[in-house]
């Protein structure tokens, strides 16, 4: 592998704390680590069993529970949660969750300039970042922003054991589309790269035993440490085509999160993969194989998650228009972006056939591929 001379890594202040049972044991002791007296516990309904329990281990600590997070963070709810917050008089929030409470989380954070601890309980890995998302009037806007960046991660894997196989199945795979994208950006370095390397690796050796196993708590630690690794990835570096597409597919066209990166990511990787080498040669290394976007697809079928944009409710009338919005914005990516090349990759993953690196991403002849 050809080392790196070049590159910039930055860098920014989080606490990990990983042990099982960490959710009631852990978030506690971080609170009084930063001086929090009054926080409030966000999740949304599927997870506020498990925040009401964070909660009690707070006791005169918590504020309040708040259990409104949606999807894609509506910009409604985020507006109702700083209201939340300031009728509570908290001094912080502990977001309890998977993507979407953190990602209120990180709202709340950003409106309010609150810290934040984050509880994550799936693999989507936003807790490692500082980036935030907003949907409204049917477009998601997305930025970076140092204030959102948790102060303290606590990874408690006991809280994975509730996850359902098909959303920890999709949720892992979500996790590893920021450790694709990490490869091909950049601001890439030798740091990152090994970081995502390890990353795929134990996910994709996770994954699969937790769908023959979901009770398996030690598959289960390997899968949240994988997701740790490829959030890392994703909060040192620019991603590109892959989630620019995503965010789009889901703020726009209201498309489930985990799932819409599952089944974009092959054909995302594909059309990417010639402008690509370097990313490439990693990720053959860390999943054995000489063709990544094919075992991608093939895990994905494997363990019975989505492999089609039809399957979670895009229509072929829709690709066209979200074509023109996903290339009408400006952002890095190691492929030229165009109109046509993102129509391909969204005719394709809406298809759902196997991907072909480079060219033939469209298997009708009605959707020629446009490099």
């Amino acid at each position: 592998m050809t080392y790196q001379e070049e590159f910039t890594y930055e860098t920014r202040p989080v606490r990990v704390v990983f042990r099982p049972g960490a959710a009631v044991t852990a978030t506690p002791q971080e609170a009084a680590r930063l001086g929090l007296s009054r926080l409030l516990v966000v999740c949304g309904s599927r997870g506020e069993r498990v925040a009401r329990a964070v909660a009690d281990a707070l006791g005169d600590s918590c504020a309040g529970v708040h259990a409104e997070a949606r999807m894609h963070v509506p910009v409604e709810d985020v507006e109702r949660a700083v209201a939340a917050v300031r009728a509570a008089g908290a001094d912080g929030c502990v977001a309890v969750g998977g993507g979407s409470a953190i990602g209120l989380g990180k709202a709340i954070a950003l409106r309010t300039g609150l810290p934040l601890i984050a509880v994550p309980s799936t693999y989507s890995g936003s807790e490692m970042t500082p980036v935030w998302g907003l949907t409204e009037d049917g477009a998601k806007r997305t930025g970076r922003d140092p204030v959102v960046q948790p102060r303290s991660v606590v990874y408690d894997p006991r809280l994975t054991l509730s996850l359902p196989v098909a959303l920890t199945v999709t949720s892992g795979i979500n996790a590893l589309a920021h450790a694709v994208e990490a490869l091909y950006a950049p601001d890439v370095s030798p740091l990152v790269s090994a970081m995502a390397e390890e990353g795929v690796r134990a996910m994709a050796e996770a994954l699969p035993r937790l769908a023959a196993d979901p009770d398996d708590l030690d598959a289960r630690s390997r899968a949240l440490y994988a997701a740790w690794l490829c959030g890392a990835c994703l909060g040192a570096t620019t991603m590109g085509l892959h989630h620019k597409l995503c965010h789009v597919l889901g703020g726009t066209y209201g498309l489930p999160h985990a799932e819409t990166h599952t089944v974009v990511l092959p054909y995302a990787l594909a059309h990417n993969a010639p402008a690509a080498p370097r990313a490439l040669t990693v990720l053959r290394r860390a999943l054995g194989t000489d063709d990544v976007p094919r075992a991608l697809w093939d895990l994905a079928g494997r363990l019975g998650a989505p492999r089609s944009l039809a399957e979670l409710g895009l229509t072929e009338a829709d690709v066209t228009p979200a074509a023109a919005r996903a290339a009408g914005e400006p952002y890095a990516n190691p492929r030229e972006v165009t109109v046509e090349g993102v129509r391909g990759v969204l005719l394709a993953a809406y298809e759902g056939g196997p991907p072909t690196t480079g060219q033939g991403l469209c298997r009708s002849p009605r959707h020629p591929y446009s490099p």
